[in-house]
């Protein structure tokens, strides 16, 4: 059996979902084929638990692009944002804790309890990050020059672009090498430059090290801390929130506005290759023995995954392969989604519940020194022994996530390494130990948390592998650092979305600009096919 659109994206994540929407819009047959029985990849809400609505893997946004949002119109399609005020909340076993967020005049307060330097230093640090971000930001939203491309008008055209680039970097003025820093250096480095308490370093340095087997001394660290500081909710730089109903309601109002533009989204179909003829993409074979043909195949599968498994050996070249096959997928992180009876007690913050020290991320064992110890630990092959922990409670602000009375959390945990120097995650006993010990460490900040616990989900580096796709467990799609981004990412001379099998795109994480809750990539690589088509 076999049927033909114009297009077929494989992955009904949420770039795959903005890919589909492009095309369609475009006036293109579409077809979106995913393994899974939903949509949304990692940007899902599952109800692993009945009557509790778990973000699954992703759990809060900010990056995902305004121009998508204003393009497919989401907001009709039941996007709404929750920002979070204050949008962390780090407290300390002395008794005293830190609160950060979008209002000035809390952050002062803040961070005057630490050092009054520090609270005149961090506005004149965020106000550096904000001219950063607008340099940066234009290079997400379209593919970089490409500067080993194969020809040399291409290349010559990314000498054009580049030159552009250069321009604004100029209108930096001064804060050009300080830029340049952010992109280059260790965050450890750039935060002891800027500011003397650790509380607020701690606090800070953790957006270094999300999702990466770095800490925040491995040079490179600094872009991964600017990452995850360029983006936007509701129009405020910086600020994080909840996507109201889970990370599954943008990926439904995603798929809502593809289905709208003509798009067709099947769920429960595995891909099991894609086919080549000629020399050339011409669809996909699904598990099932049915044909998707194509004129253009779209994947937002990880490299790994479209390039060593779902195409043979001699379709591409062997350079290229090579390449692919040496990239970094190493994983750092476990996932706990909890299902809870009541909110979590901080002795550094008491009062009313919810309060503020529910609403942001609850940030747990975040000094330097301890997140460079859990890195150690990881280093060897051991999950950390103190590890690194993010808590959210989105329940908090958003009600429709739990029955009366009860919550929802979610711990981004690190460091936990995908192949362990001893034993596999699947020993039994081994998941619910290392989280046993992660609830150990709560407890020393939140007395009474574990018994507050009704039921959990652990998703260790090989479960987020298993469950979604995602190689190494690699949330990234491939490790964010400086010879895996821009122009290199995913090989060079092929940063532009398309592959060196002519009619195949890549469109996921694994593209440009990378990793997170974007969008762009599948964007991107609609318009390169787009592009394609109509020639």
């Amino acid at each position: 059996m076999a049927e033909e659109v114009d297009a077929v994206v494989i992955g009904a994540g949420h770039n795959g979902l903005v890919a589909a929407a492009y095309l369609a819009r475009a006036g293109l047959e579409v077809a979106v084929v995913e393994r899974r029985d939903i949509v949304g990849g990692a940007a899902v809400t599952e109800e692993v638990v009945p009557g509790f609505k778990f973000s699954r893997a992703a759990y809060v946004n900010s990056l995902f692009r305004p121009g998508i949002i204003r393009d497919l119109r989401l907001g009709e399609h039941g996007f709404a944002m929750i920002p979070r005020n204050p949008s962390s909340f780090t407290p300390l076993l002395d008794g005293r804790c830190l609160l950060l967020g979008p209002d000035p005049a809390l952050v002062r307060r803040e961070v005057s309890k630490f050092s009054t330097r520090d609270a005149e230093a961090l506005p004149r640090y965020e106000a550096l990050l904000e001219k950063a971000a607008l340099f940066f930001e234009p290079l997400l939203d379209e593919p970089p020059p490409d500067l080993a491309a194969a020809s040399w008008l291409e290349r010559l055209a990314a000498l054009r672009e580049l030159a552009g680039v250069g321009l604004r970097a100029l209108r930096l003025g001064p804060d050009l090498p300080r830029v340049l820093e952010v992109l280059a250096a260790p965050a450890r480095r750039i935060l002891e430059r800027w500011f003397e308490s650790e509380p607020l370093r701690g606090t800070l340095a953790t957006d270094s090290i999300i999702g990466a087997m770095a800490s925040p001394s491995t040079p490179g660290s600094g872009y991964v801390l600017f990452h995850h500081v360029m983006g936007e909710t509701d129009g405020a730089r910086g600020v994080w929130g909840y996507v109201r109903g889970g990370m599954g309601a943008l990926a439904g109002a995603i798929a809502s506005a593809a289905r709208r533009a003509g798009a067709r989204v099947l769920t429960g179909r595995a891909v099991a290759r894609i086919i080549v003829e000629e020399g050339r993409a011409a669809g996909v074979a699904l598990e099932d023995g049915t044909e998707v043909r194509a004129k253009a195949v779209l994947s937002t599968a990880d490299p790994h995954v479209t390039f060593m498994r779902l195409l043979e050996p001699e379709a591409l070249p062997p350079d290229f392969r090579a390449h692919v096959a040496q990239l970094d997928f190493s994983s750092a992180v476990t996932k706990i989604n909890l299902a809870l009876d009541r909110l979590p007690r901080f002795p550094a913050h008491p009062g009313p519940e919810p309060g503020p020290q529910h609403r942001g991320t609850v940030h747990i064992v975040s000094t330097l020194e301890e997140i460079e110890a859990a890195y150690r630990d990881a280093a060897a092959g051991r999950p950390s022994s103190r590890p690194v922990i993010e808590m959210t409670l989105p329940s908090a602000l958003d009600p429709s996530l739990a029955p009366p009375g009860k919550h929802v959390a979610s711990l981004f945990v690190q460091y936990t390494p995908y192949r362990l120097a001893d034993g596999s995650w699947d020993d039994p006993g081994r998941k619910d130990a290392f989280a046993d010990r992660v609830f150990k460490v709560i407890e020393e900040y939140a007395p009474g948390f574990t018994a507050s616990v009704i039921a959990r989900d652990v998703l260790s580096p090989l479960d987020l592998e298993r469950v979604f796709g995602l190689t190494g467990g690699n949330i990234f799609h491939g490790a964010m650092t400086l010879d895996q981004l821009f122009w290199l990412r995913p090989a060079p001379g092929w940063c532009r979305h398309r592959t060196p099998v002519p009619g195949l795109y890549l469109a996921g994480a694994g593209a440009h600009p990378g990793g997170g809750v974007l969008g762009a990539p599948g964007r991107n690589a609609a318009m390169a096919a787009l592009r394609d088509l109509r020639r």
